[in-house]
């Protein structure tokens, strides 16, 4: 009896610690976990113009010369917002535009002057990113500020009682926060000459643009400003219609972790903006050649020294919420990308 006593112990503790070491698993997937693919965003009614910067009106009960909706279908109609309204942004609730993750519209070096070049194997999707002479095209670096922007008018979106304006003004204080900056003095220059690169980069693309809508040679900003007074320090951001349309349009934002503000390479922003797209919070991993990488990045490097660095990223595996891995099969090289999150919980599954 005393033998029988001893055994049904020992299955007991076995069973504790097999509870204890399952919990701790699951408290480390939730370490990764990763909001859902796509943000949801209501359809926003066509707003084929926009008032002035300076203008502090609202429209009331009436879009594009349009009947209230209110009289005519008792739904209430959503206002625009005030142009210029001043905003706040939280660190944690970053997105980013989706199919600008997909091709190479930014420069994942500092100080390029060299066009981008891109053409999609089907031959469907075309660009071309180029700056003015003594000017650098836009970087992923600078793209932290769109960031800020697009999340501010999701969080508009999503409210459901306004249409988001083009022109946003941000507290100088609430957009370094939020991308992860310290120096508020050094930082001040830095934001501006990103705004100066964010505008003054030329793009031209079939994307959203096939029927010629927007001309050639648009930017991502049409212009911004900046107030240092001694109450106020303010940047007023006002964006291009074809980058305002794309953040407004259903389905097109993803959201990212704050970590990706701390990354510092170029490349592995890319690479984290590849796997956030692609991969996501789904359960399967995703291989890329390497030469498509190498496309898709728009990098101006020799292909041989880009797969250098690549390799070393990879073999860093540090980005933000996905694994990494360097797989060759068939006498080709491949990146493996893996949601963190999932790969926990795959090796929880086997514990149990």
């Amino acid at each position: 009896m005393f033998q029988g006593c001893l055994l049904y112990a020992t299955t007991l503790k076995e069973r504790n610690m097999k509870k204890i070491i399952a919990r701790g698993f699951r408290w480390l997937a939730k370490i990764f976990e990763e909001e859902q693919d796509v943000i949801f965003q209501p359809e926003l009614p066509k707003v084929l113009e926009q008032k002035p910067i300076h203008t502090s009106t609202e429209t009331k009960g009436t879009i594009n010369g349009n009947k209230s909706l209110e009289k005519t279908t008792g739904k209430k109609r959503r206002k625009k917002t005030k142009e210029g309204e001043e905003i706040t942004i939280d660190p944690r609730d970053i997105r980013d535009v989706m199919e600008l993750m997909e091709v190479p519209f930014l420069s994942i070096s500092k100080n390029r002057t060299a066009p981008i070049n891109y053409e999609s194997p089907d031959g469907t999707i075309k660009i071309r990113i180029s700056c003015h002479t003594n000017h650098y095209l836009a970087s992923i670096y600078d793209w932290d500020i769109i960031l800020c922007v697009a999340s501010k008018m999701q969080e508009i979106i999503n409210s459901g009682n306004d249409i988001p304006p083009r022109t946003l003004v941000i507290p100088r204080h609430e957009l370094l926060k939020a991308i992860y900056k310290i120096d508020a003095n050094k930082q001040k220059k830095d934001l501006k000459s990103s705004l100066n690169r964010l505008k003054s980069t030329l793009i031209e693309t079939t994307i959203r643009n096939q029927d010629d809508r927007y001309e050639a040679g648009f930017g991502f900003l049409d212009s911004w400003g900046y107030t240092d007074r001694k109450d106020v320090r303010e940047f007023r951001i006002t964006l291009s219609q074809w980058l305002y349309d794309g953040i407004c349009k259903k389905g097109s934002l993803l959201k990212v972790r704050p970590e990706y503000f701390k990354i510092t390479s170029g490349l592995k922003k890319f690479l984290y903006r590849t796997a956030r797209k692609h991969v996501g919070n789904r359960n399967k991993s995703w291989d890329f050649l390497v030469e498509t990488l190498y496309e898709k990045s728009g990098s101006e490097r020799e292909f041989k020294k880009f797969k250098h660095d690549l390799k070393k990223a990879v073999s860093d595996n540090d980005i933000p919420s996905y694994f990494m891995k360097w797989i060759e099969k068939d006498g080709k090289n491949y990146v493996r990308f893996s949601n963190k999150k999932k790969e926990m919980e795959k090796i929880l599954f086997q514990k149990d």
